[in-house]
């Protein structure tokens, strides 16, 4: 399959790797040519301008740029394909992009592949997730799933209002909680082992860009996810003041249970 990745960023630049080993004839865009010049090969070409997706025809566009661009990006490119072409995000936050693809006319697959590869280890992804969105194409989910299979991948589907549901609680709980942390940092402390892999977690999120951090935290049921562990906080505040050793331990096997 012909397939254009544009935003060559640290997941653009991994799926467009990964479609050409699996393959597929790949070309790649960005708007900083540094990105494009680092990946190109035999099975990877870099077009020069947005106009060269024309002549080069691709039956996938797969859209990889940051979060709020997304369909500010889609909009300038859908000039240049073909009426048959697919589009395909792999956005976190979908956000905006349920009644967009309503009225693009073209066929589209929403995906999230929910590792980084800055910090996944990309040769083993057993132990890794993605999520394709059901209101897909039928073509580009049985794409999507047999590409993200190979992989090693375990692929779940959802509807967009599920996916931004399950987000609220698998990103924005550990978001908020790494930026408490973060909040609480005393530089002039000596950390133990503990707290030194807290705080690699923390600075491994807040390399991320603040669009996505902020898309994630704004996803509307994260509200309700961070009340949760407020209200966590203020029950662990009782059992601390009244130092209620009985009420500590359940506290603590409840604890234990939710981990299991």
């Amino acid at each position: 399959m012909r397939i254009a990745v544009v935003g060559i960023g640290n997941m653009g630049s991994w799926i467009a790797k990964e479609l050409a080993k699996d393959g597929n004839s790949v070309a790649v865009y960005d708007t900083n040519p540094s990105r494009t010049e680092r990946i190109v090969g035999a099975d990877i070409r870099a077009l020069g301008s947005i106009s060269e997706l024309g002549d080069f025809s691709p039956e996938l566009l797969v859209n990889a740029v940051n979060i709020e661009k997304t369909t500010e990006v889609f909009s300038g490119f859908l000039g240049f394909l073909a009426p048959g072409c697919m589009i395909a995000d792999v956005a976190s936050v979908k956000g905006e992009l349920p009644s967009y693809y309503e009225s693009c006319g073209f066929s589209f697959v929403s995906v999230h592949p929910m590792f980084g590869p800055t910090f996944a280890n990309v040769e083993d992804l057993r132990k890794e997730n993605a999520v394709i969105i059901s209101e897909s194409c039928d073509e580009g989910k049985e794409f999507f799933r047999s590409f993200f299979s190979s992989l090693g991948l375990n692929v779940f589907e959802y509807s967009f209002l599920e996916h931004e549901r399950m987000m609220a609680y698998s990103l924005a709980l550990p978001f908020v909680s790494s930026m408490v942390f973060a909040a609480c940092m005393d530089k002039t402390a000596v950390p133990g082992t503990t707290f030194a892999k807290h705080k690699a977690i923390a600075k491994g999120l807040f390399s991320e860009d603040d669009h996505l951090l902020a898309e994630v935290i704004f996803n509307p049921e994260a509200l309700s996810q961070v009340e949760k562990v407020t209200g966590r906080l203020e029950y662990l505040k009782h059992i601390i003041r009244d130092k209620d050793f009985k009420e500590a331990q359940r506290f603590f096997s409840k604890l234990r249970e939710n981990m299991e």
